[in-house]
């Protein structure tokens, strides 16, 4: 896949949106622990940015994916990757399946308004027991006369604190696995209070500092049977769809990492030792060029996903490889650079040392390392489905 001009104008609008909007601000954010997602979305929804890939009846641009590629990879660039994530669930990863599979009633009260920014979208997979492993999750909804009755808990739920709805997976039967799930949508708020029976309590972590996480309960939460996306007990089937456009999009966001590299060469360009600039170092110089490389060949296998993606392929394995390179050469960027800049890379404030913390995630959200393996040795043939 090769950017077009219309690519490339998207991608210099959301970095001039970035360098003005976000990047000035995240220091703020990142000690605060949370970023105002109701402003900053409501700024990108007034320039399309959180509609690129969605209908244009509902406020969408109506592009095909490669553009929320392109977008994705622009927002990555983002000094903090915490609000690139929470930008990259409203956009990617709590609405796809709701813009492919919901009804109209639906995505009028609830992407429209998510497209606006007007509301706040978090995506509802995980839970204490059940990460990577889907099938095993326990919330529930029974269905009670014209609504669902949900109870249970989700972790590691993004923009948590602050999301109106969340597109939840839960069991909406005592059925096979991969059979007995559904998607359904989950007011958080109504009327500017917390959904009765809903407690939201947030989550410290290690990175990723300015996006909000929260681990959800539900309480026999009441919610309108219409609120299902698509047939009940094809939930499975719609998440696995929507993690391929969610590996993508994690996995074009770290090619970011390209400016983590080019930061630590200008510092060493200026940094004496021994009497000349660190940079004037053969091992230095051979160790950037070797992961500039590799970041170049990830680019490569992110484009030829996508490119696949868009005509209607079967990405399952591409996407996977996608995330889960992009996730363990990221980290190595970072911790080469960290090495590099030595004790002023250790120092807390310094961009690489957020960018260590941050890009740890990707090995582990939304599908973690080894799973990843498992899905492409099963692609390949190796071992039993």
């Amino acid at each position: 896949m090769i950017y077009t001009e219309q690519h490339r104008e998207l991608m210099d609008s959301i970095r001039r949106f970035v360098r003005a909007e976000i990047d000035p601000f995240v220091d703020e954010w990142e000690a605060a622990e949370i970023f105002p997602a109701h402003a900053l979305f409501k700024k990108m929804g007034a320039l399309g940015f959180l509609g690129i890939t969605k209908p244009e009846a509902y406020g969408g641009l109506g592009l095909d994916f490669s553009y929320a590629v392109a977008a994705a990879e622009a927002i990555g660039y983002a000094r903090a990757q915490g609000v690139a994530m929470g930008i990259g669930v409203q956009a990617n990863m709590a609405t796809p399946a709701l813009a492919s599979f919901g009804s109209d009633a639906l995505k009028r009260e609830f992407l429209a308004p998510a497209i606006a920014g007007e509301q706040v979208a978090a995506i509802g997979v995980s839970e204490q027991g059940a990460g990577s492993d889907v099938a095993s999750l326990k919330t529930r909804a029974v269905r009670d006369g014209d609504d669902y009755l949900i109870h249970g808990a989700k972790m590691w739920i993004t923009n948590g604190t602050q999301a109106d709805w969340i597109c939840l997976l839960c069991n909406t039967s005592d059925g096979a696995p991969h059979k007995n799930k559904s998607l359904i949508i989950v007011p958080l708020k109504e009327n500017g209070q917390r959904t009765r029976g809903v407690q939201v309590q947030k989550i410290r972590k290690f990175g990723m500092w300015s996006s909000d996480t929260a681990q959800i309960f539900f309480d026999n939460v009441r919610v309108p049977v219409r609120n299902r996306i698509g047939e009940e007990g094809m939930g499975f089937i719609y998440q696995m769809k929507q993690f391929q456009e969610e590996r993508l999009d994690g996995a074009a966001r770290r090619l970011s990492a390209m400016a983590l590299i080019q930061e630590t060469a200008d510092y060493l360009r200026q940094r004496q030792a021994f009497g000349k600039p660190l940079l004037d170092n053969q091992f230095i110089q051979y160790k950037l060029a070797e992961l500039k490389t590799e970041l170049e060949a990830l680019r490569a296998l992110i484009y030829v996903a996508t490119h696949t993606y868009v005509n209607g392929g079967d990405v399952v394995e591409l996407a996977s490889m996608a995330k889960l390179k992009a996730g363990r050469l990221s980290r190595d960027i970072a911790d080469w650079c960290m090495q590099f800049q030595g004790g002023m890379g250790y120092t807390w404030d310094n961009p690489v040392s957020r960018a260590y913390r941050d890009y740890r995630l990707g090995s582990i959200g939304g599908g973690a390392d080894e799973v990843m393996l498992m899905v492409i040795a099963r692609q390949m043939g190796l071992m039993a489905h």
